[in-house]
C-alpha cells in the first residue's frame, strides 16, 4: 500500500469558492478556532456534536446536528454529509481515561461511521485530525533537543502502547489504511497529525481534562519549583494555527498526512520560565509512578499514558504542510504556550460544553465518577 505521505500532492485545488463543510467536534476545542476560521472565509459550515452549543459567537453562524458518535452508524450521518465538499473529522475523547471502552467507541466506532457515511453520501474528500500520538515512540538521543531527529511522515506508526489515545489514533489511521486500498478514491483522505494543541479559550478546558481538581489555577505561577526530566520536549501549535492547517487540507483536496506543529519545542526550561519556577530534574520513571498512584486514587485525571506519551512523541517535521498545503504556524510554540497559562490563571472558558468554565464541584464530582465527563446522558 502506498503511504499516505506519499501520495500525489499536485491535484488541482478546489478552494476559491464558498464551500458547504461537515465537522464533526465542532464545539470542542478545534472545533470552535476551526469555526471561525471557517465563516471568516465565506464557507458554510455545518457542526455535529454531542451537546449542541449554543446561539453565541461563533456558534451561531453553522448549522446544528445532536450526534454521538460513540453510538452512531454510518446511516446516522448520510443525510447530515449530503451536499457537503469536504467533512472534517475532529470529534475524540480525552476523558474520562478509567473507560477505555467509550473511547474506543468514540474514535474508532466514530471514524468508522465517518468515514463509511462519506462515501455513501458522495462526499468527495474527508480530513481526518489525527496526532502525533500515532508515530512509534522514539529515543529522545540525549538531553538536549538538538540531537532529536524530526520525523517526518513516513515514519513508523504505532503509537504509545501503554496510552489508550495513543492506540485509538492509531487503529484510526489503520481503518483509514483499509479504506483507502477498498474503496480508493472515495472519498480522498486527508490526515493531520498535530503536536498538541494548545490556545486562550481552551485554558478551562483543558485544565478540567488534565490537573487534579483541588488545584486552584493560580497555583500554577506560584510553583516554586518545577519537577520534571531533563529530556523532556514536546512539540505543541496553538488551535489557530491547527485551524488554519485543517481548513487548507479541506478546501484544496489534498490528500495524504500533514504534519504540523510550531517551533520552538516545549522543553522544562520553557515551562520552568513560564510558571517562574526553578527547574528539578525527576527521572520520567518516578514521575510516572506518582501520576499512576495518584490516578488510581482518583486524585486527578491525567493516566500514566499521558506521561509516557510526552516522552516517547517525536518531534515532527513540517516540510510537506508547508510545501503542498502552504501552512505555517503564525504563533510560535512558547507564546501559544504563554496564552493558554494566562487563561488558565485568568480562568478564562468559552460558551460550549466542552469550553465551560471548571468548578471545584463539577471537578470533584468527575474524580468520583471516574473522569470529568464519565456521565453520557442523551442529548
Amino acid at each position: 500500500m502506498t503511504d499516505p505521505a506519499e501520495t500525489d500532492p499536485g491535484a488541482e485545488p478546489r478552494g476559491g469558492r464558498p464551500m458547504r463543510l461537515v465537522v464533526t467536534g465542532a464545539s470542542g476545542n478545534v472545533g470552535t478556532a476551526l469555526l471561525r476560521r471557517l465563516v471568516a472565509d465565506g464557507h458554510s459550515v455545518v457542526g455535529v456534536c454531542r451537546r449542541i452549543p449554543p446561539a453565541t459567537d461563533p456558534y451561531d453562524s453553522a448549522e446544528w446536528h445532536s450526534v454521538d458518535l460513540s453510538s452512531a452508524s454510518a446511516a446516522d450521518l448520510v443525510e447530515v454529509f449530503h451536499g457537503a465538499d469536504a467533512v472534517i473529522h475532529l470529534a475524540w475523547g480525552f476523558q474520562p481515561t478509567r473507560d477505555p471502552d467509550y473511547h474506543h467507541r468514540l474514535g474508532i466506532g466514530g471514524t468508522t461511521a465517518v468515514v463509511e457515511a462519506c462515501r455513501l453520501a458522495g462526499v468527495p474528500h474527508l480530513v481526518h485530525q489525527s496526532s502525533v500520538g500515532v508515530y512509534a515512540p522514539v529515543s529522545d538521543g540525549g538531553p538536549g533537543i538538538s540531537e532529536r531527529a524530526r520525523v517526518t511522515e513516513g515514519a513508523a506508526r504505532g503509537g504509545v502502547p501503554t496510552s489508550v489515545y495513543n492506540h485509538d489514533k492509531a487503529a484510526a489511521e489503520e481503518l483509514l489504511d483499509r479504506h483507502e486500498l477498498d474503496h480508493p478514491g472515495t472519498p480522498t483522505i486527508a490526515r493531520v497529525r498535530p503536536g498538541f494543541i494548545v490556545h486562550g479559550e481552551a485554558a478551562s478546558g483543558l485544565l478540567r481534562y488534565f490537573t487534579p481538581a483541588v488545584t486552584p489555577a493560580r497555583f500554577l505561577r506560584l510553583l516554586p519549583v518545577l519537577p520534571l526530566d531533563r529530556r523532556f520536549a514536546v512539540p505543541i501549535l496553538h488551535g489557530d494555527d491547527m485551524a488554519e492547517a485543517l481548513a487548507l487540507a479541506a478546501t484544496s483536496g489534498h490528500e495524504g498526512a500533514f504534519n504540523v506543529a510550531a517551533e520552538p519545542p516545549v522543553t522544562r526550561q520553557t515551562l520552568a520560565r513560564e510558571f517562574g519556577a526553578r527547574p528539578v530534574h525527576v527521572p520520567h520513571r518516578v514521575l510516572r509512578l506518582l501520576v499512576a498512584l495518584s490516578w488510581r486514587l482518583h486524585l486527578q485525571p491525567l493516566s500514566p499514558g499521558w506521561v509516557d506519551l510526552a516522552f516517547a512523541a517525536p518531534l515532527m517535521d513540517t516540510s510537506r504542510a508547508r510545501d503542498v498545503l502552504g501552512w505555517s504556524p503564525r504563533v510560535p510554540a512558547d507564546r501559544a504556550l504563554h496564552e493558554v497559562v494566562d487563561g488558565i490563571v485568568a480562568g478564562r472558558s468559552g460558551s460550549s460544553a466542552p469550553l465551560r468554565r471548571r468548578t471545584l464541584r463539577d471537578a470533584l464530582a468527575g474524580l468520583r465518577r471516574g473522569g470529568p465527563v464519565d456521565v453520557r446522558r442523551e442529548p
